[in-house]
């Protein structure tokens, strides 16, 4: 058995992005101002956000946005993305199952962000500002930011988690390298960072912190305005170009997935790959399942709770109708920084209470295993984010070959590990350990948020 690709031409790249928002029966709640609790209006955003992603994050009746002709060109450089069937790994798990896997680690910068990163930045500069700030977690977003910043001449500032400024120190370089200011979060440049590093000195970051020092920088300075790398319906928007493509790739496989995985964090590459197929069970009631795996010991969609919350720590930004740890929930320092985030997006979380899609957590020692195993299978070393969607595939081969029936898999890489080697270093020589949220501590952080909102 040969591993099999499936290739699009440039002709293919999407014209437009599909905005699930406009098929949903249960539109997702509305976004709430912090100060007055009142559903927030398109131009409440303006002053955080370019006009034109304010107006596609409130868009609730368009299922079609075009993409800007000077952003799919900035695509053209390795969009399409190929479609493989993973046979080495099916060889591997000797499974009945077809599994197949979008490479969107093949982009400039190694992951699927930048999808969303050079739209962000085109419609900034078409508005005239000259200054953007941003909060990365594993560094993937702040290094597609940095590039899409070069690509349209604008100044960057990004406030990178500060575990992962220390465990990846390269693609901090990647960034710096693009001409981006990097500031290890929490910092003491913003009031919230000075806040937190007062009440916790030692305290590691997390996506909440480095969202709240980013939004202050933003609101403070000059023609300047904040990206944002997922959780919001505008990015979700953005990264829907990954399964648009797939679509059409696994037409020319023959096949249509039983299942689709994607790892989870805030829900960008989950929404990228999943929208897409989701809408034809919306709008056909299409038998398919849909999965987001996240870490165990940051477990939002498996144990979390549905309620409005901040998506920053410091209380600076809307309130979102969320699946929620607590936006003061501080997660382990797992290596998967990408997907240490308290909440998942209005869009996800009202898919996941309608039950249009379900959630499972993987521990950290299974998404090495998992990734191991896929490296020396399919000659690609995935990103500990991209380790939980393959060991989810894993689990879901298995369980085909136990029942002994066939299943399509169909899983979003949403990016390669080629700086992520001081982690495996760690895996390969058994330093790595699992984390796992406590009941108490998920009870006790809900109840503190509770008394906040």
């Amino acid at each position: 058995m040969t591993t099999k690709k499936f290739l699009l031409q440039e002709k293919d790249i999407p014209t437009a992005w599909y905005n699930i928002v406009a098929d949903m029966k249960n539109k997702p709640m509305p976004i709430l101002n912090p100060k007055t609790k009142q559903p927030m209006k398109e131009e409440d955003l303006y002053p955080l956000f370019s006009k034109a992603v304010s107006h596609q994050e409130m868009n609730t009746t368009d299922a079609w946005i075009e993409i800007p002709e000077e952003v799919r060109e900035l695509y053209k450089v390795w969009r399409p993305t190929p479609l493989v069937r993973a046979a080495g790994l099916e060889k591997a798990l000797d499974t009945p199952a077809h599994i197949y896997f979008k490479n969107e680690s093949v982009s400039p910068i190694g992951s699927h962000k930048l999808n969303s990163a050079l739209a962000q930045a085109y419609y900034c500069k078409q508005e005239g500002v000259t200054n953007i700030t941003t909060e990365t977690g594993a560094g993937q977003w702040g290094a597609a930011l940095s590039y899409a910043a070069k690509a349209f001449g604008l100044e960057l500032a990004v406030y990178m988690v500060k575990v992962s400024y220390h465990q990846k120190p390269y693609r901090r370089s990647i960034m710096q390298t693009f001409g981006s200011q990097v500031i290890a979060s929490p910092s003491m440049s913003t009031k919230a960072g000075r806040k937190i590093l007062t009440d916790h000195p030692n305290y590691q970051g997390s996506l909440g912190t480095a969202i709240s020092e980013a939004v202050e920088l933003a609101m403070s300075t000059p023609n300047c305005k904040y990206t944002l790398g997922s959780v919001l319906n505008h990015v979700m928007l953005h990264q829907t170009v990954i399964g648009l493509e797939a679509e059409k790739q696994m037409e020319m496989a023959g096949e249509y997935p039983d299942v689709v995985i994607a790892c989870f964090g805030g829900g960008s590459n989950f929404s990228g790959i999943a929208f897409p197929f989701m809408r034809h069970k919306l709008l056909e009631g299409k038998n398919l399942r849909i999965v987001a795996a996240e870490p165990a010991s940051c477990p939002k969609l498996t144990r979390g709770q549905f309620q409005y919350d901040f998506g920053d720590e410091a209380g600076y930004t809307p309130l979102i109708p969320m699946f929620t740890l607590g936006h003061n929930f501080a997660p382990a320092n797992i290596h998967a920084g990408g997907l240490r985030y308290h909440g998942a997006g209005s869009i996800v979380s009202q898919l996941m209470k309608d039950g249009m899609m379900e959630a499972v957590d993987v521990q950290q020692l299974e998404t090495f295993e998992a990734a191991t195993l896929f490296a020396q299978c399919e000659g690609i070393i995935p990103a500990p984010e991209s380790a939980h969607a393959i060991a989810t595939a894993i689990r879901e081969a298995k369980q085909a070959k136990l029942e002994g029936k066939p299943k399509t898999i169909l899983f979003n890489l949403s990016g390669h590990g080629l700086i992520d080697m001081a982690a495996y270093d760690l895996y390969l020589a058994g330093d790595l350990r699992n984390y796992e949220v406590t009941d108490e501590e998920v009870k006790h952080n809900l109840s503190e948020l509770e008394q906040i909102i």
